[in-house]
């Protein structure tokens, strides 16, 4: 089982810090083999790992790197941009070049400003997705494109002496390009090689000038450079593209190959000018990365799975070293059969996990009330949880109805269970809370990736350590595990996650350091097939609006908007506070406040230190909270204000309006 990572890790060493993944990221001499800088960074752009050619590029010593955000090397008119870049290449991590029909910039330590190329490459390690990025310096480039352009402008212009000049320039520009610079016919036949060419396949200008350019193309690839070729004559041009190629010597080659048509003085197309540009040592520095990663994990994996299995062994062997014995008391023996029973079932408790994260494992749904399968299952979970921690089971709707495998569903719990148990190393509470929730099409509107309809919510709370935003972020990642070496396979909340998706459901999770942890799984409602009635979808005729003043405070922007919205639609009238100084500062201004609708955890202020303020000063203050904790462990942790009550999130415009509504007419108000 997966155990959450605990709060006790050096504020000088953050998660994703270059000491956390220095062992996942192979060694510095694989990171030098290419002349680009090479620069790991973690999903939120901070700097894990250099290249001393990242140093040359951009004039920073490598402690003056590290930590700081890749947003430092770029210009600020570019990094709205650059923002965007790394935005979707999140949503779609996969290898790509970028630098072609774009205006990509790279900022030097003395501010000045030079074209790069990018290339992006996702790396999985223990510490979630990287991102390495190899950055190369297109000064060069771009300076001999615009030479070429101006050398082919007064080809077409200029007298016959200085016809001579510009086409002896172009030469020594084209020769000077470490790159290999091919010009041929339209039929393929080469007509120019520079000397970056025959250094780079081998082959003299005397030999391969007069040939048809694909002799260096492997023989599987026969329809490449026929197929370039036909979008030379429509005029077009293939930019950046990667291939192979096939050196002298026979030497395959990774390449990145830039095309143009080449056009005579009337602006028809004569002929084809290739760039390219050897990356295989870059292509091998990468496959080395993704090498380790992946073995790396397996290691883990393999690491973890022998431990437990070796443990259910030591039982079994144990027991039947016992059974062996002749001073074995008749008493005894059921013990020792119920032993070899318990191990048995921890080893295929496992081995479904395992089939469970492959996808092997095939679920067998039934339905089953929730409310009442987790009241059994928790007659397991007690004497795990041990004396010093209280198990309490909160059934909030009269049927929980689901169609899941009740074996998966006692997967989750456990699962959960365990991690509760490891945040709480001094005793505490674990809540189960059942209830009945209906996603509305507002709801939907909000969080596009959940399909509208009517669920059963379990949450599972404890009063533990609570976790940091960046273990939140990566809590259900495989491998993503605290634990040391070989104590624990990394799997639990992995597979916990992928039980609610293959059931349709969804999980929350919500948390902070010292404030314990919520999990909130949603299952669809399975009522429907056992021809139960559903609740009625009704909105709009009920909790009619009188227009009353609500002052919202929820520091998160998205979220206040969106609720602001549905609030503002319903009728009510609605003042803004981005955090609790800014509420208090509102509520001494005089304007007029009928409720005050909180967040629970926030910067500086916390709710119910705001609410227990604005109560000394006006007691009579209505006041809602809103929070992804659960009720039971808000009431434990919460507020002084006697007639508050708790909205829990996510919640849907029915769910915030009825809150609000019964807020407002609290005691009989």
């Amino acid at each position: 089982m997966r155990q959450r990572k605990r709060q006790v890790r050096k504020t000088e060493a953050p998660a994703g810090s270059a000491g956390s993944v220095s062992a996942l990221l192979p060694s510095a001499e694989f990171l030098e083999l290419t002349p680009d800088a090479i620069i790991a960074v973690d999903p939120s752009g901070t700097i894990l790992r250099v290249n001393s050619q990242t140093l040359q590029m951009f004039g920073y010593e490598r402690e003056e790197l590290i930590g700081q955000k890749i947003e430092t090397l770029v210009p600020e008119g570019h990094r709205g941009r650059h923002h965007e870049h790394r935005q979707e290449f999140a949503a779609r991590p996969k290898i790509r070049r970028m630098g072609a029909g774009l205006e990509l910039r790279g900022k030097r330590r003395d501010g000045s400003e030079f074209p790069v190329e990018i290339s992006l490459s996702p790396v999985q390690t223990e510490q979630g997705m990287l991102v390495l990025s190899a950055i190369r310096d297109v000064s060069d480039r771009k300076r001999m494109e615009d030479e070429l352009r101006r050398a082919h402008h007064e080809l077409s212009e200029r007298t016959d002496r200085e016809l001579w000049e510009s086409r002896s320039r172009l030469a020594a520009i084209v020769d000077s390009s470490e790159d290999a610079i091919v010009g041929k016919d339209l039929d393929g036949i080469v007509t120019s090689w520079n000397k970056g060419a025959e250094h780079m396949y081998g082959y003299a200008a005397q030999e391969i000038i007069g040939k048809s350019i694909s002799i260096l193309t492997p023989r599987q690839r026969p329809d490449e450079i026929p197929s370039i070729l036909e979008k030379i004559k429509r005029g077009e041009g293939v930019v950046h593209y990667e291939t192979l190629r096939v050196a002298k010597d026979g030497r395959v080659l990774q390449v990145s190959v830039s095309i143009s048509p080449i056009r005579d003085s009337s602006g028809g197309v004569i002929g084809a000018s290739a760039i390219t540009r050897d990356v295989t040592a870059q292509k091998h520095a990468e496959d080395q990365l993704r090498q380790a990663q992946k073995m790396e994990a397996v290691g883990r994996l393999a690491g973890g799975v022998a431990h437990d299995f070796n443990n259910i062994l030591g039982i079994i062997t144990a027991c039947t070293e016992l059974f062996r014995g002749h001073q074995t008391k008749p008493e005894e023996i059921s013990e020792l059969v119920e032993n070899i029973g318990t191990a048995a079932r921890r080893g295929a408790t496992l081995t479904r996990q395992l089939l469970s994260f492959s996808h092997k494992q095939t679920a067998q749904p039934i339905i089953f009330d929730l409310s009442e399968r987790t009241r059994e299952v928790s007659k397991l979970v007690r004497p795990l949880m041990g004396d010093d921690v209280e198990v309490l089971i909160v059934a909030k709707s009269p049927a929980a109805l689901v169609e899941v495998d009740p074996g998966q569903f006692d997967q989750i719990v456990m699962n959960l269970a365990v991690n509760a148990r490891d945040a709480m190393p001094h005793g505490g509470k674990l809540i189960f809370e059942t209830s009945s929730v209906q996603f509305d099409h507002e709801f939907v509107k909000q969080h596009p990736q959940v399909a509208a309809g009517k669920y059963i919510q379990l949450s599972v709370s404890d009063t533990g350590i609570g976790m940091d935003e960046a273990t939140v972020t990566r809590i259900f990642e495989p491998f993503f595990t605290t634990k040391e070496v070989g104590k624990g396979t990394g799997l639990g909340l992995a597979t916990v996650y992928g039980i609610v998706r293959q059931a349709g459901g969804y999980i929350w999770v919500y948390s902070e350091p010292n404030r314990g942890t919520t999990f909130k799984l949603y299952l669809p409602s399975a009522e429907h097939k056992v021809g139960l009635a559903r609740e009625p979808e009704a909105e709009e005729a009920v909790l009619p609006s009188q227009g009353q003043a609500i002052l919202l405070v929820e520091d998160d922007k998205i979220m206040r908007g969106l609720t602001r919205k549905m609030l503002e639609g319903h009728g009510y009238s609605v003042i803004e506070a981005e955090d609790g100084q800014s509420a208090l500062r509102v509520a001494e201004s005089g304007s007029r406040i009928d409720l005050v609708l909180t967040d629970v955890v926030m910067r500086g202020l916390s709710g119910p230190e705001l609410g227990s303020r604005l109560a000394r000063s006006n007691p009579a203050m209505k006041i809602l909270y809103m929070s992804g904790y659960s009720g039971e462990l808000f009431e434990r942790n919460g507020g002084e204000h006697s007639t508050a009550s708790l909205l829990e999130k996510p919640f849907s415009r029915r769910a915030l309006l009825s809150a609000v509504h019964a807020a407002l007419h609290a005691r009989g108000d």
